[in-house]
């Protein structure tokens, strides 16, 4: 009976957390319509972004719930795949492509995680862990610093998640970690920092990047209610009409929703990476599963703050499919030997007879 009210209890938290996504998710294709018609601007990335989102979410739960380990093996490999082929960081003017590839290995090796987590044998759990350790090792190959950081990290915080008992503590770690990268962007944007840092981050960021940042916010403050209009950031922007290969972005997910959907649109961008991180919280998986998804998507957060990798489909629509494989009920116990989630989202062991 406890067992019972346990699983209702969950079942109910979960539901309440799709219900929220769901908000989230029209508020934030509403707020776009809604921008656009005010300054005729062309919602459309963002309409595609939020259904890349949501399809890949859905996918995820399913896929998951069939097949909880070949579902997030299938996925890596393609991740990887879509790495590789995507244009490198040796194109230095096409800084959105180093972001979707980093994005793209670090969504491959929370994938290859996840799996490992999920399989029962010590042996396909190893094979697994190193296949994602061979995710840093491409992204060096294609001369990917911040994918070597962010698959390396996603891989330590994934074995460190072993020893912890309680996802809450690290999901608002993770929390912090993201509003602490974009509170530093924003800063850069606004030369808010000393001379000294803010020439040193200039050097790792390229003038060029925070000379878009500037250029963003200098268009938030003109409406920050409701922005200059989905889309229209390339038009207005100085540093864009200057550049050589200019594709119309600022190379940060918060400041172009600052610039084109005013203040509006940056709540609701946040709005929306809190509501994934809740519904880790209310997941059925073990935590070292949803520690994991957490910290690859934690991870893409950054990458996204700091550049244009939200820009590609194939980013938005694997955010969602990790988060979904994440949050999926396995239709068969495929978790290891002793362990499931507890109603309050901590790792509980049992004894089986």
């Amino acid at each position: 009976m406890t067992s019972s009210a346990e699983e209702v209890a969950t079942g109910e938290r979960r539901s309440a957390s799709d219900v929220v996504g769901m908000v989230v998710l029209v508020a934030c294709a509403a707020w776009s319509l809604i921008t656009a018609a005010a300054h005729e601007g062309r919602p459309e990335g963002m309409l595609l972004a939020v259904l890349a989102v949501t399809a890949g979410y859905a996918a995820g739960r399913i896929s998951a719930a069939l097949l909880p380990v070949a579902a997030p093996c299938a996925a890596a490999a393609a991740g990887l795949g879509l790495a590789i082929a995507t244009p490198g960081p040796q194109i230095s003017l096409q800084l959105g492509h180093t972001g979707a590839t980093a994005a793209l290995l670090t969504l491959s090796c929370g994938a290859a995680c996840c799996a490992a987590w999920a399989a029962r044998a010590a042996a396909p759990r190893f094979a697994l862990r190193l296949a994602a350790a061979g995710t840093a090792v491409t992204a060096a190959l294609l001369g990917s610093t911040t994918g070597v950081v962010t698959c390396t990290g996603v891989l330590l915080c994934s074995l460190a998640t072993a020893r912890v008992h309680h996802r809450a503590l690290g999901l608002t770690g993770f929390a912090a970690g993201t509003a602490l990268v974009t509170g530093a962007t924003w800063a850069i944007g606004e030369d808010a920092l000393p001379g000294g840092l803010t020439a040193s981050l200039e050097g790792l960021l390229t003038e060029h990047r925070v000379l878009l940042w500037h250029d963003a916010l200098r268009m938030a403050r003109t409406d920050p209610g409701l922005g200059v209009g989905p889309g229209r950031y390339g038009a207005l922007s100085p540093t864009v009409a200057q550049s050589l290969l200019p594709d119309g972005k600022p190379h940060s997910a918060p400041l172009q929703q600052a610039a084109e959907q005013g203040l509006t649109g940056v709540a609701l961008l946040a709005a929306a990476f809190c509501w994934v991180l809740y519904a880790l919280l209310r997941s059925p998986r073990p935590t070292p599963i949803v520690l994991t998804a957490g910290a690859a998507l934690t991870a893409v957060a950054a990458i996204a703050s700091i550049g244009n990798a939200l820009s590609f489909m194939t980013v938005t629509a694997g955010a969602g499919l990790l988060a979904g494989f994440a949050t999926a009920r396995p239709l068969a116990p495929a978790e290891p030997d002793g362990v499931r989630a507890g109603a309050d989202g901590s790792t509980v062991t049992s004894i089986r007879e």
